[in-house]
């Protein structure tokens, strides 16, 4: 296994170890420095497993099946445990969350059907947002103030960005299945095309046989002239 791959790994195993603290831990002090910090260090595995693995030339199938479980993993569960300590709505969450199972959904049919749809621009911001914002919601719990108002605009952000870059891969989606569906007819057109032309073909050989079957019957009927 390569280091890359590694990383991806240590940030789902991180996972449990982020809401546990976040849930379990009844110091407000240890909740906040810890939750956060951990948190932010699972988050920055995802930025250098991605560097490490481009700049070594180590991308594998492996570390991009994982990649995006791994991330979906750490900012559902994140924001999961906010909305059990009563700190982020639980609409909001529920609308992330949601979009993240949609966007998963049309990879997976895109993929059955033979095309892929890639990442957006956008939703490699909202993931930058979305840590920003997780970080913001748990320290907010302990400084208030301006950190969480900053962490709700933030989330604000998350959510209008999630729809917008949804509708985005909606269309994306629409577009290629379309563009698939129209090949598939044009390919099954050309092959209807040429089966009338194979079969056009054999009716005309077998009308030149029968032809030359009934030319060869009448040329045999005539007798010989006599010597």
């Amino acid at each position: 296994m390569n280091l890359p791959n590694a990383l991806t790994i240590a940030r789902i195993f991180l996972v449990p170890v982020v809401v546990t603290v976040l849930l379990a831990t009844k110091n407000p002090e240890a909740r906040t420095l810890w939750g956060a910090s951990l948190f932010l260090a699972a988050a920055l595995t995802d930025m250098l497993d991605g560097y490490l693995a481009r700049r070594r030339g180590q991308v594998t199938t492996l570390g991009r099946l994982l990649d995006p479980i791994a991330d979906k993993l750490l900012i559902s569960s994140a924001l999961i445990a906010l909305v059990w300590r009563h700190t982020a709505p639980a609409w909001m969450v529920v609308v992330i969350i949601g979009r993240e199972f949609a966007v998963s959904g049309l990879r997976g049919i895109a993929a059955h059907e033979g095309f892929s749809i890639d990442v957006s621009r956008m939703g490699k911001g909202k993931m930058v947002m979305q840590v920003a914002a997780v970080v913001g919601l748990i320290l907010g719990e302990k400084y208030h103030g301006w950190v969480e108002v900053t962490a709700e605009a933030l989330l604000w952000a998350v959510v209008f960005f999630a729809l917008v870059s949804m509708g985005q891969y909606f269309r994306e989606f629409w577009k290629k299945l379309g563009d698939r569906v129209r090949l598939h007819e044009d390919r099954r057109i050309r092959v209807l095309e040429r089966r009338e032309q194979r079969a056009a073909e054999r009716r005309e050989l077998e009308r030149l046989r029968e032809f030359e079957k009934l030319h060869q019957q009448g040329t045999g009927n005539i007798s010989p002239p006599p010597e």
